[in-house]
């Protein structure tokens, strides 16, 4: 018996094994294809001129040095694509858009004025990426410096404004509440102030394209997370029909909520290309990643908290400010609304109220990254809780038990938002249950008598929190389902590959619900000609919305496949017998998946839901604090997350241990810092720190599955973000923790051995 014929007589299934992933083997055998893998004939390359200067009037740009140099076929500046178009395109928010936003919105290359260092004033387009490089080595803007916003304390004055004309460098307070937490007092109430600081996804490939404007269709290549909508927005910004633009997924090198969006290049590259009539591809160097991709994670937050006695919350309530850089772009209104929306987390509390405001400053702007907005919050929420716990002189495991949600209070409310207005509350789940196994398996008993310890000249710390990821947004997905001549069953869908598995996931849903072996499945996803419409990759949606889209469409195939096969026998759909193998039959008579396919079956269809999922869980950490030189050393991290259901083992644990490390590393390394000037410090991975495999060794998570969610019909919660979101509060705690007997307070972010030895001497000298 062959393996094929053990799976069709065991009716193996896959859903909830630890599947290897069906990506891999092309991926490290060297046969992926990104974007600059792709060569087309005649194709042109292309530089980003960008400006020096982080706030300035724009009065004119030189151009014609540049336009004369060897091998240079065009350069592009704001005016020429104001004389081409007849406008210059501004970028719309694709998430939460609100008309506040409006006025903020970034332009798709600079005019008048320039907001930040490195927004784009060209394009240059030459025959050869140097020769492009040495053009715009002799492209001079005229620029007329203004002095730079830097902070948001000086973008709340008002007294220098980025917009003139709109008379405040605040677009947007957005307000979260429930109850009345504004008027609550009580018996311990503790205000104090917490800061993070503008970090980011750095991905190991930076963002590319390539254009192809063949005289009637536009071919982007390089698409990734949201294709169809970016196909929308480019198609209106080169007044295009969108049926003459195609979006081209490629392999991707990383997301993580930063690549993806619409940004600057977007346009510039497509547009050259449609002009010249000819390929046009641009890469961008680290420089200009680091420049100009969505930042994310600054800001400010001053919180209370109102306690009885006993421990028992009453209430939370605060104020966030967020440096957001020079403009709203792209998905820059997600991480001001989801700080204050999921503040409280998991903890019930009746009285909640928060204000966020969003204050521009030259600097990049900022978008999603992720856990956008999650991370914050558990950050500020986590440490507010700890400090409220060590002064009432209350355990922190049975400070938070007590505040728990509890499984029989489901569905629970959050805070609601505002702007836009929108309730949100937890699905389900047993939030004690996960604290309980995250105590036991991280051995939390047999560590805590290492609490606050000095041992061989390092202080120990050991510190628990739990936590919420949202997921499922975007409210539906599409998917199409056929069976090919040669027995394969190809999967269309919406859902994009950012690296998460995607592929794998889906194919073992296919296969369980078809029960064909995964070798006989082919995914093709994301790009535009799959598809009449799609959704793509963000907030933890792809299981959730695209495996029930895959899910609920190969059911319908199996009733195609009755319906046709019926058709094919003569006889009523409810005699027809599908068989392990997609196999068909009505009494002795079969059709095979072979014959199926040759009959051209076909279904679509698409899963809608309204409501997120909420998986949760809680993390644990423990660490070490040299106090002669500020270094803090992980010794032993733990996270236990509860998904809702587990579609792959492998893949959902790959998930948490990634986020984790990429919190450790917004904890310890990454800043993305500017001088008073506006001008940027951190233009090299010698500057901007990154985590790397010897850095963490210790970093362990566990997956369960005790609550799926009633949204969708696999139960599914999504796991791409929970890793990260914990990491900040667990482990500022756990350093706090282990410098208690000195007083010191982790209140800022990150945790650089520099910063905490200085906090260690303050709180030396005081003494």
């Amino acid at each position: 018996m062959t393996g094929r014929d053990a799976f069709v007589t065991d009716k193996q299934r896959y859903v909830g094994t630890y599947a290897r992933r069906v990506e891999d083997y092309r991926l490290l055998t060297g046969k992926a294809c990104f974007t600059d893998d792709i060569h087309l004939e005649n194709m042109l390359h292309a530089v980003i001129v960008r400006s020096p200067v982080a706030h300035g009037k724009l009065l004119g740009i030189d151009v014609e040095e540049a336009r004369g140099m060897p091998g240079v076929h065009a350069v592009y500046t704001g005016e020429d694509v104001a004389r081409i178009m007849g406008k210059v395109f501004k970028m719309p928010l694709r998430l939460s858009p609100v008309p506040e936003h409006e006025p903020f919105e970034q332009t798709v290359v600079a005019v008048d004025k320039v907001r930040y260092v490195g927004e784009p004033l060209a394009i240059v387009v030459a025959q050869t990426t140097a020769m492009a490089e040495d053009a715009a080595a002799c492209v001079y803007p005229d620029i007329e410096s203004l002095p730079a916003v830097t902070d948001w304390e000086t973008s709340a004055r008002n007294e220098i404004l980025l917009f003139e004309e709109n008379g405040t460098n605040c677009p947007i307070t957005y307000i979260a509440q429930k109850g009345d937490a504004r008027s609550i007092t009580g018996p311990y109430v503790r205000r104090e102030r917490f800061v993070t600081q503008r970090h980011s996804a750095v991905t190991m490939e930076t963002r590319s394209l390539v254009a192809h404007w063949d005289g009637g269709h536009m071919t982007v290549y390089g698409a990734a997370k949201v294709p169809f909508t970016t196909r929308r927005t480019l198609a209106r910004s080169l007044d295009l029909p969108i049926e003459a633009v195609d979006m081209i997924e490629m392999d991707v090198g990383g997301g993580f909520g930063v690549r993806g969006e619409f940004y600057p290049e977007d346009f510039l590259v497509p547009f050259a290309s449609l002009q010249l009539g000819r390929p046009v591809k641009w890469v961008e160097d680290r420089l200009e990643n680091l420049l100009g991709s969505n930042h994310s994670r600054q800001m400010e937050c001053e919180l209370e908290i109102v306690c009885e006695l006993d421990g028992r919350i009453l209430a939370l309530r605060g104020v966030v400010h967020t440096d957001s850089g020079a403009y709203m772009r792209s998905s820059g209104a997600i991480p001001p609304r989801n700080v204050v929306q999921f503040m409280s987390g998991g903890m019930d509390i009746e009285h909640l109220y928060f204000e966020s405001s969003v204050h521009l400053t030259n600097k990049a702007p900022i978008g999603t990254y992720r856990g956008p907005g999650r991370f914050e919050a558990d950050y500020f929420r986590e440490r507010i809780l700890q400090i409220a716990a060590d002064e009432l002189g209350i355990d922190q495991v049975t400070f938070r038990r007590m505040n728990l949600v509890r499984s029989e209070q489901m569905p629970y409310p959050l805070a609601t938002l505002d702007k836009p207005h929108k309730p949100e509350e937890l699905d389900s789940g047993d939030y004690e249950l996960s604290l309980n196994e995250c105590l036991e398996g991280f051995g939390w008993e047999e560590k805590l008598p290492l609490q606050g310890k000095l041992i061989d000249g390092l202080y120990h710390g050991i510190a628990i929190g739990t936590f919420i990821e949202g997921g499922g947004g975007g409210i539906r997905e599409a998917a199409r389902l056929e069976i090919e001549e040669d027995g394969m069953v190809t999967v269309y869908v919406g859902s994009t590959s950012l690296g998460q598995g995607v592929v794998t996931i889906l194919t073992q849903i296919a296969a369980d619900t078809l029960e064909i072996p995964m070798e006989r499945i082919r995914v093709r996803h994301g790009s535009t000609i799959y598809l009449k419409e799609g959704f793509g990759s963000f907030h933890s949606r792809s299981t959730a919305l695209g495996g029930s889209a895959v899910l609920t469409t190969a059911q319908s195939l199996l009733e195609k496949v009755r319906e046709a096969a019926a058709e094919h026998f003569h006889c009523s759909p409810g005699e027809i017998e599908i068989s392990p193998g997609l196999v068909a039959s009505c009494g002795d008579s079969i059709l095979t998946a072979a014959d199926l396919g040759r009959m051209k079956i076909r279904a679509e269809g698409q899963f809608a839901s309204h409501n997120h999922t909420y998986a949760y869980g809680a993390a644990a950490a423990h660490v070490t604090v040299d106090p002669a030189t500020g270094k803090v050393e992980l010794i032993d991290y733990y996270g236990v997350e509860d998904v809702g259901k587990i579609i792959n083992r492998l893949t959902s644990k790959g998930q948490a241990i990634g986020g984790v490390v990429q919190g450790l590393g917004g904890v310890f390394l990454e800043n993305m810092a500017y001088d008073e000037h506006g001008q940027f410090l951190a233009g090299t991975l010698a500057d901007y720190l990154m985590p790397t495999a010897t850095d963490f060794p210790v970093v362990r998570a566990t997956e369960t599955e005790h609550a799926p969610t009633p949204h969708n019909p696999l139960g599914a919660k999504g796991c791409g973000e929970g890793g990260i979101v914990p990491v900040g509060g667990v482990v500022a705690n756990a350093v706090a923790a282990a410098l208690s007997s000195l007083g010191v307070q982790t209140n800022a972010l990150p945790l650089t051995p520099c910063k905490v030895w200085q906090m260690i001497d303050e709180r030396r000298q005081e003494a």
